[in-house]
C-alpha cells in the first residue's frame, strides 16, 4: 500500500521507492449519471518541461495523437474514451532512465473532449485519482484522491513529476482550470 497524498503533498521517490526506474502513472475516474445527452471522453496529456517551463518541441507533449515522447521515455498507453470499469482509465508508462536531461518536469493534466459542446465538467466526475507505482514490482508507491468539487472546471492539472537536487519527486496537484487542452498547449509550448 503506497502514501496517500493530500492536495499538495510531495514525496521523494529517492526515499520511498529506491531504485525504481519503470514508474507507471494510472490516473482513474468514474462518471455521475448525467443527462447531457453526450458520452464523456476524458483525456490524459503529459507535459514534459525544461528549465524554462516549456516543451522543448512538440514531440514532448505526450497525448492520445502523440502516445511516445522524442526520447522514448513516456509512453500514453492509450486514449479510455468511456472511462468505465475499476482501476486505472488510462496509464503513462515511464523510463525514468531515459528522460532526456532537458526536461525537468512532468505535468499530467486531464481534460474533457469537447467538454463546452457536450455541457460537461469535473462536477459530473467522482472518485478521480492519480497514482504513482513501479511497473516492474507493481507495487503502488503514492495516490491522490481528488477530493474537491470542480463544478465548473472542464480541465485539471492532476499531478507532477520533477527532479531537485538529482531525484524524482511526486507531486499532488488538483488544480482545476475552466479551460480545454489548448490552454495547456498555449501555456507549454516553446
Amino acid at each position: 500500500m503506497g502514501i496517500n497524498l493530500g492536495k499538495g503533498e510531495r514525496i521523494n521517490l529517492s526515499k520511498e521507492a529506491p531504485g525504481m526506474k519503470q514508474a507507471g502513472i494510472g490516473l482513474g475516474w468514474d462518471i455521475n449519471a448525467t443527462d447531457t445527452g453526450a458520452e464523456f471522453d476524458l483525456d490524459t496529456s503529459v507535459f514534459m518541461l525544461g528549465s524554462s517551463g516549456k516543451i522543448p518541441n512538440e514531440q514532448y507533449f505526450v497525448f492520445y495523437n502523440n502516445q511516445k515522447s522524442a526520447d522514448g521515455a513516456v509512453e500514453h498507453m492509450g486514449d479510455n474514451r468511456t472511462g468505465q470499469g475499476s482501476g486505472d482509465d488510462e496509464a503513462i508508462q515511464i523510463d525514468l532512465t531515459r528522460v532526456d536531461a532537458a526536461v525537468r518536469e512532468m505535468v499530467f493534466v486531464v481534460t474533457i473532449h469537447e467538454a463546452d459542446a457536450r455541457r460537461q465538467n469535473f462536477g459530473q466526475v467522482k472518485n478521480s485519482f492519480i497514482r504513482i507505482y513501479d511497473q516492474v514490482t507493481g507495487q503502488e508507491v503514492a495516490k491522490y484522491e481528488l477530493e474537491e468539487d470542480f463544478s465548473r472546471e472542464t480541465a485539471i492539472e492532476f499531478g507532477r513529476l520533477y527532479q531537485k537536487d538529482g531525484e524524482w519527486r511526486f507531486q499532488a496537484v488538483g488544480q482545476g482550470y475552466n479551460a480545454g487542452l489548448q490552454k495547456f498547449v498555449d501555456q507549454y509550448a516553446s
